[in-house]
């Protein structure tokens, strides 16, 4: 971390000096922050002369959305047109930030949130809010820098994130879907982990939910996790061809640089690098520093997902033909936490479909993964006394 420190300090006096905002340059709102319902959803738009800092959240006691905007005046209250909020307040929460609260009469989640930048420099904040159940909503309302507590035990800290949840199952086969499968493979490999004392285990999900993309990566960082292990199982169409065997996905080179760019303009610069905090800094500085940090992290990522295969092939288990893969998936996107998205198998070949609902394949396979993460972290660790001091 020294080394991501001084590269800190070395490029804000660069980007202080040449890439400072004019006074007619400071971000603004362009028009009406408005709300409102639409085909179901809530919609909020907030557009604004240039890409700023932002921050939302749901939070309970009462139901509430709070959406943070760094450096921007918001002006007159917003206007609502939808029938799911009963009120709206505006604060200064600091010199530097904005704060919406919108009360909920009902519960709602965030679905999606983006920040357009358009062509001729402007930006566009786009948020949409999808029905929640009383669970769901209970589950995401806390800020996501507490989402999850960080284990008090110094060992090495693994997430483990079963994929999809809730209303999103993922991909099936028969009655079986992919969300289900994953979440008990993972609540194994949790136990098998856990049991060898050298492990800390946290998990994105525990029970059937909807967990957005974006919030389980914030969840690794809140529990300041060591490694981030994604849990899949793909499904091909009939006219894909045949395709079975364990095949492990880092994040793909050329993918890095757009998900750096779209995670600096999300404006989390206190959920962007765990244990360096860039609030307040530009864009252009927290994307020099997601690079930076990468030269160390993906090589990493990199050798962990080759000593996985090597420990599934050694315990006999099937690994695909072309088992090293690549992809753009949004929970290999963090630049400070080596990442893995593994697929276990894929639901439209007979032979996985059997071995992924084997208790006995399970344990096999959660041995392997044992066995390949204490093998990487000890390389991990020679590693790391001669590379990154």
């Amino acid at each position: 971390m020294g080394r991501l420190r001084t590269a800190l300090a070395v490029l804000t006096v660069m980007l202080s000096a040449g890439m400072g905002f004019a006074d007619d340059d400071a971000p603004r709102l362009t028009g009406a922050l408005s709300i409102r319902d639409d085909g179901g959803a809530v919609k909020v738009d907030v557009p604004l002369s240039s890409a700023v800092p932002w921050k939302v959240w749901v939070a309970g006691e009462p139901p509430r959305l709070v959406l943070e905007i760094s450096g921007v005046d918001l002006g007159e209250m917003p206007v609502s047109r939808s029938q799911s909020i009963s009120e709206i307040t505006a604060e200064r929460h600091s010199p530097e930030v904005s704060r919406i609260i919108v009360f909920l009469r009902e519960p709602l989640m965030v679905d999606t949130a983006e920040m357009i930048t358009i062509e001729d420099g402007s930006s566009r904040l786009e948020l949409s809010l999808a029905p929640a159940s009383a669970a769901e909503f209970l589950d995401l309302a806390k800020p996501l820098d507490v989402a999850v507590e960080p284990p008090i035990k110094a060992r090495p800290v693994v997430m483990i994130d079963p994929g999809h949840g809730g209303r999103d199952p993922g991909a099936d086969a028969g009655e079986l879907n992919e969300a289900d499968l994953m979440l008990e493979f993972a609540l194994k490999l949790r136990d098998e982990l856990e049991a060898t004392t050298a492990f800390d285990v946290v998990l994105t999900r525990e029970t059937d939910i909807f967990v957005p993309l974006d919030e389980r990566l914030s969840r690794a960082r809140a529990a300041k996790a060591d490694v981030f292990l994604s849990l899949h199982a793909d499904r091909l169409a009939a006219d894909f061809g045949r395709a079975s065997g364990i095949t492990i996905y880092t994040l793909a080179g050329d993918a890095a640089a757009d998900a750096d760019d779209r995670q600096s303009q999300r404006g989390d610069t206190d959920d962007i690098l765990k244990g360096v905090d860039l609030s307040g800094t530009s864009d252009q500085l927290a994307m020099a520093l997601m690079a930076l940090q990468r030269q160390d992290t993906d090589p990493r990522a990199a050798a962990l997902s080759l000593t996985l295969i090597e420990a599934f092939g050694a315990s006999g288990l099937a690994v695909n033909s072309r088992p090293e893969r690549q992809g753009d998936f949004a929970v290999l996107r963090a630049a400070d936490i080596p990442s893995v998205l593994i697929e276990l198998g894929f639901l439209s070949s007979n032979a996985d479909l059997a071995r992924l609902t084997s208790s006995e394949w399970q344990t096999e396979a959660a041995f392997a993964i044992r066995d390949g993460l204490q093998q990487w972290l000890q390389e991990d660790a020679i590693l790391g006394q001669s590379l990154r001091k």
